[in-house]
């Protein structure tokens, strides 16, 4: 429940050197305590009151800047234009880097859907997500997602994530462009996204659960209105309010546009100081890149899919 640092996305590389980072801030006023000029600096406001509902348009694209890993799929093109294009046009693309001299086009990829930065099993309270949140973009027809019970794939990890349940397990599964399958396990709330295109070798194991994600069909997100008892989304904290039940903290949670998830301290909890807090929460899932190096040899920039 605690709040995040508000230094929420920084460069690890450049940290001595102070290059690239992005510090997040937040008064109760919305306006900043103080005014510092100082050089190599820039600060600025939220669009947020301005555009609500708008994905972010980054047309730009950045000279003698890497943005390394995160790739997911690698070619080559002509020009640094020509691999733009190419990321607009891929789904799975969020941002890339493309190298002058090899003509070599990176496409990278980062989390378009909200996770958690963690879960852990905790008496008293009751976590839950934002009926109106976007887990993917809207295709049709619907589909059912396939999961197999008591089942463990084991190995060809890509990245392993907190999840509260096989549903949510399999939609970071179909949000990533290079998961084949999936290995969830309840009692860890761990999502394991794997890429194997070979083969799928499981084990019957109790308390995995496997799956399959979706490809362009509409997931069934039920699971994203069921609260889950006993289970805290630790960490992500925006802000909190007090509310009678969980019901409430959830139409909270739903009514704000920056709410992803909650978890509600109830009257069972140990600390009798904060029951009936409601803690809303969310990440980011803006294209970020996890760093942000400068490389004289490469240009870097992101899709153009927000721009049409």
């Amino acid at each position: 429940m605690r709040a995040s640092d508000q230094q929420v996305y920084q460069n690890n590389s450049l940290d001595q050197l102070g290059y690239y980072h992005c510090y997040l801030k937040s008064t109760p006023s919305k306006q900043p305590k103080v005014h510092r000029p100082k050089k190599g600096f820039t600060s600025g406001f939220s669009l947020k009151p301005c555009l609500p509902c708008q994905r972010p348009c980054l047309p730009h694209v950045y000279d003698n800047v890497n943005f390394p890993s995160s790739d997911y799929r690698t070619l080559f093109t002509p020009d640094y234009q020509e691999c733009q294009r190419v990321c607009t046009h891929d789904p799975g693309c969020r941002f890339f880097s493309f190298y002058k001299p090899g003509y070599k086009c990176w496409l990278k990829t980062n989390w378009a859907v909200p996770t958690i930065p963690q879960i852990k099993a905790t008496p008293g309270l009751i976590s839950g997500f934002s009926h109106g949140i976007q887990t993917s973009e809207y295709f049709e027809p619907a589909c059912q997602g396939k999961l197999f019970p008591r089942t463990n794939i084991p190995g060809h990890d890509i990245v392993v994530l907190p999840a509260a349940s096989p549903e949510h397990c399999q939609t970071l599964c179909t949000a990533h462009p290079l998961c084949t399958y999936f290995t969830y396990i309840s009692r860890f709330f761990k999502c394991y996204v794997k890429k194997n295109t070979v083969a799928m070798k499981w084990h019957t194991t109790e308390g995995h659960i496997s799956g399959l994600p979706a490809r362009f069909c509409q997931l069934d997100n039920s699971w994203i209105k069921k609260t889950y008892a006993g289970v805290d989304f630790y960490s992500g904290d925006i802000r909190h309010l007090l509310t009678n039940d969980a019901g409430s903290c959830q139409r909270a949670c739903t009514a704000d546009p920056n709410c992803q998830f909650y978890t509600y301290v109830t009257n069972r909890y140990s600390n009798i100081a904060i029951r009936r807090r409601c803690h809303l929460k969310r990440s980011i899932i803006m294209p970020a890149p996890p760093r942000v190096n400068k490389d004289k040899n490469l240009v870097s920039g992101f899709s153009l899919r927000n721009c049409q």
